[in-house]
């Protein structure tokens, strides 16, 4: 397996300059097509009119956004053709929640962004990631607005409880082990234990070992109450992972809501990379 169709969602925030430049540098890397898929979240205009004042505001917003979209586009095609990578521009005129799944189907990979509170324009819909996640079927590539990466899966940390959604994230996540200079499965045990027989890392470990993937395996005790989230996002500072890959809602999504869990974690406060599988 490997990746040859990569979607990447673009908008008209600061922070889709970054996934583009991912994007490229993954279909480069793995010799693949390259989609981006420009989609955002545009307020129905007929519920701004009713507010006095708003037509105007709403006319110069979109303005604003058709020029960025239109600079986007033009550096999209300029990329392609500095990088040599064959690709695709897709504007899609419907919101980015229903877009960007529908999209990512047809694709190995798909490249989104983490929710940035501090810039309304990254906002494409409430739980963007969170839903595209769940509904695309294929694995996400997300990135932190906050990163500085220059480079994605050399060093690779994998989050392994033994669940059907972490095994889709390991074999989700092999081409880039493939490729990886090391690997390391994380196990973090003594955290509701009794809900699974777990599977240990070593057993994962020798059947990566078979597709070639050389890996360390660590395993953290945590005493009761302990946040796995913060033991992932300890690990990846500690360990120089610029790759965290893990599956996402062990749980009910909406008791992981409510009460936390690993995946709201680190979709909150990743600092790296994290490629999730549901």
């Amino acid at each position: 397996m490997s990746y040859k169709t990569i979607v990447v969602h673009l908008d008209t925030s600061p922070n889709a300059h970054p996934r583009l430049e991912i994007g490229l540098r993954l279909a480069k890397q793995f010799g693949a097509h390259l989609t981006g898929a420009f989609a955002v979240f545009s307020p129905d205009p007929r519920s701004l009119y009713v507010m006095a004042g708003t037509a105007e505001y709403y006319r110069q917003h979109e303005e604003t956004r058709a020029e960025r979209r239109a600079a986007l586009e033009r550096l999209f095609h300029a990329e392609l053709r500095r990088a040599d990578v064959p690709g695709e521009w897709v504007a899609i005129d419907e919101p980015a929640s229903l877009a960007v799944p529908r999209a990512g189907r047809c694709a190995d990979l798909i490249v989104a962004g983490q929710d940035n509170p501090e810039d309304p324009e990254s906002y494409v819909g409430d739980f963007f990631p969170e839903n595209l996640i769940l509904s695309c079927g294929r694995p996400v590539l997300l990135v932190p607005y906050a990163s500085n990466e220059r480079s994605t899966g050399g060093r690779v940390l994998v989050a392994w409880d033994g669940s059907r959604e972490a095994t889709r994230a390991v074999h989700d996540a092999l081409p880039f082990m493939r490729m990886a200079s090391s690997t390391t499965i994380l196990t973090v045990n003594g955290v509701h234990e009794f809900e699974r027989a777990r599977i240990p890392g070593a057993d994962m470990a020798t059947v990566l070992a078979r597709h070639g993937v050389q890996v360390e395996i660590v395993d953290i005790e945590t005493g009761p109450g302990g946040s796995v989230g913060e033991v992932l996002l300890s690990q990846v500072a500690d360990s120089g992972a610029d790759l965290l890959v893990m599956g996402a809602y062990g749980h009910a999504r909406w008791r992981e809501l409510v009460m936390g869990g690993a995946t709201r974690t680190i979709l909150r406060s990743m600092t790296v990379p994290v490629l999730m599988s549901h």
